[in-house]
């Protein structure tokens, strides 16, 4: 099993949703975040005063999948959340030892 945890812009969750459930994931886990990378933030004016936004608004989202179509998922991610322009996020992969849905006690890949 596979944990990916994903950053995109927050306009691109929808389309990144409907691509991974036309894959076959059935569920994952969505947060309202800040962060910066290469962008570092950006200047805004609000009532003429001009203020520095160090940190940009971003969707984080955690993915447990099979290992048989982690691929698959990353791709459909990468094709679904990307724009082409500075901002649009990160996909990082790591190994998911186990999994336990709470309400059946179900292990591993029946509990996803």
């Amino acid at each position: 099993m596979k944990l990916i945890i994903a950053t995109i812009k927050p306009f691109k969750l929808d389309e990144v949703r409907e691509a991974i459930t036309k894959i076959g994931v059935s569920g994952m886990m969505v947060s309202e975040i800040k962060g910066f990378g290469t962008q570092s933030g950006h200047t805004e004016t609000y009532r003429g005063a001009e203020y520095v936004v160090n940190f940009v608004p971003k969707i984080k989202l955690e993915i447990a999948v099979p290992a048989r179509i982690a691929d698959q998922v990353i791709e459909a991610i990468y094709q679904s959340a990307r724009t082409g322009k500075i901002g649009d996020g990160k996909i990082f992969v790591l190994d998911l030892e186990k999994a336990m849905r709470v309400r059946t006690g179900e292990l591993n890949g029946e509990a996803l």
